[in-house]
């Protein structure tokens, strides 16, 4: 971070990210729509199917920032910084898949239950 607080670098970004999904009903929903949204771009890409790629782009968003919105009570990460929400998307899911998101949000200083 800078000295005003501005998240300058993706490892300062990171643990804002597990932050701003402190919920674990958050964590859900978004680690869903990554998984939907993964599922049909490699079906768009398969088909070379633009409507599909448009549905991956909703499957992946929709479900996130509605658990921002109705969960979490927060501002999508998504609207200041797309690029480093998007791979931190994929890395919550996939540390979920490795069973390591619990230690990744505790040292975010996210408080249990995780």
């Amino acid at each position: 971070m800078s000295e005003d607080g501005a998240i300058v670098s993706y490892r300062a970004f990171w643990p804002f990210y597990l932050r701003q999904h402190a919920k674990r009903q958050t964590r859900r929903w978004h680690i869903a729509g990554t998984g939907a949204a993964a599922v049909l771009l490699a079906a768009a890409a398969a088909v070379r199917s633009p409507t599909l790629f448009g549905a991956a782009m909703i499957a992946g968003y929709g479900p996130a920032w509605l658990a921002h919105l109705l969960v979490e009570k927060n501002h999508p990460a998504t609207w200041r910084f797309p690029l480093w929400s998007l791979i931190s998307d994929v890395r919550m899911a996939a540390c979920w898949l490795r069973g390591t998101l619990s230690d990744e949000l505790r040292e975010a200083g996210v408080q249990p239950p995780f």
